[in-house]
């Protein structure tokens, strides 16, 4: 959970700084900025959906500590080249391959998996979600302040030695409890992510479905908070503040429901407590929309955020239960791919919506997201397709 911490808050100390990185290098006018912006981050992002399934059957074949090592330490080496980096297509092509490479979050999941007992499964899901929750939380300010007193290629080096000391720490400190043998001999043949589990087990899918749904939901709200401070305030004094933690806000809250709820998913079972985590993130999305205050939305967000850290910690936990100890590396490369579409497409479609039918639509639509979620779980708990007890081995 430390190891995953420190990485995160490597990666998301770095990468709110592109932009500022890119009027260094001499992108100044600001459709270019927002064309290299863009094109950098939808990148990154789709070469690590297509990559993440073929780590996961990795992982399958040579071990998950090692799928992890490679994530931090391949982050790393990728993040100290950025601090060398003269044009944008370096800066273009090496955050490509940072997706190809790293995909940390989802080599941790597997990993624990492995190696936390069937009856802390839920909990620990929960504490590593936190760590994820608050590496967020931390690394954008953190990067903010090392960019503005040094530089953002020091910012890529501190990046790059925050990566390896948690592989570091993941090296010595970390013992994977069941390495599991190659199937194949061919490492090609091994990197195959198998898809049939998806034909045999339709719970997954639907799991799938929920994560996708729940990722994409949250996604599309963030980046139109700005705007939507601005249409509630008189003024643009402190919008940037107030945005700034708007955003912090739903991420502390996110942490402390991924913790709170994983520890009682156990006992209340992990079908019900994503019900109860979408519905709760339901109810609490739709009154933002008729906010008229900051403050109202700082409320609500905070209350959305809480149930929405619950989520992820529930969903890789019937995850867990579902698939076989020697195909979870597949499947949480699946996952992995299905959580980079939704993020990806989230902010996409919410500037579509706040474009056609005004800000307060975005909330509305990520509503209809979490409500389909909600009704998706209800009717799986209902005919018994997932497990909803802790003790299903």
């Amino acid at each position: 959970m430390l190891a995953v911490f420190i990485a995160i808050v490597g990666f998301s100390t770095s990468n709110p700084i592109i932009p500022l990185y890119l009027r260094e290098l001499g992108v100044r006018d600001s459709a270019s900025l927002n064309a290299w912006t863009g094109a950098i981050n939808g990148l990154s992002a789709l070469i690590m959906a297509l990559a993440a399934p073929v780590w996961g059957a990795l992982a399958d074949s040579y071990g998950r500590k090692l799928m992890l090592l490679r994530a931090m330490g391949g982050g790393a080496i990728i993040m100290g080249l950025l601090a060398l980096t003269s044009a944008p297509w370096q800066v273009l092509v090496l955050k490509g391959l940072q997706g190809a490479i790293t995909g940390t979050v989802a080599a941790a999941t597997v990993l624990t998996a492995t190696i936390v007992p069937a009856q802390q499964i839920g909990y620990c899901m929960g504490l590593l979600q936190m760590a994820i929750f608050a590496g967020n939380s931390g690394g954008p300010l953190i990067g903010g302040v090392i960019t503005d007193l040094t530089g953002a290629r020091v910012n890529f080096l501190v990046t790059s030695g925050l990566l390896g000391s948690a592989a570091l720490m993941v090296f010595f400190l970390v013992a994977e409890t069941r390495v599991p043998k190659p199937k194949q001999k061919s490492v090609l043949r091994n990197a195959i992510p198998d898809l049939s589990v998806l034909r045999e087990n339709r719970a997954l899918v639907q799991i799938f479905m929920a994560i996708f749904l729940v990722q994409m939901g949250n996604a599309i709200t963030g980046p139109i908070i700005p705007l939507v401070v601005l249409a509630l305030q008189s003024t643009d004094s402190f919008a940037g503040s107030i945005s700034g933690v708007l955003l912090g806000v739903t991420s502390v809250a996110a942490a402390l429901g991924a913790v709170i709820t994983g520890k009682f998913a156990q006992r209340f079972g992990f079908g019900k407590t994503l019900f109860v985590c979408a519905t709760g993130a339901c109810l609490f999305y739709l009154p933002q929309g008729f906010a008229v205050s900051v403050w109202q939305l700082l409320a609500l967000r905070f209350a959305s955020g809480f149930f929405i850290g619950g989520t992820m910690p529930s969903a890789n936990a019937l995850i867990a239960v579902q698939a076989r100890k020697d195909q979870q590396g597949s499947i949480y490369g699946l996952s992995s791919s299905v959580t980079n579409i939704g993020n990806s497409l989230g902010p996409v479609l919410g500037a579509i919506a706040a474009t056609v039918a005004g800000y307060q639509s975005v909330f509305f639509l990520s509503t209809l997201m979490f409500f389909g979620v909600s009704a998706g779980v209800f009717q799986m708990i209902k005919k018994s397709d997932v497990s909803v007890r802790a003790d299903v081995e």
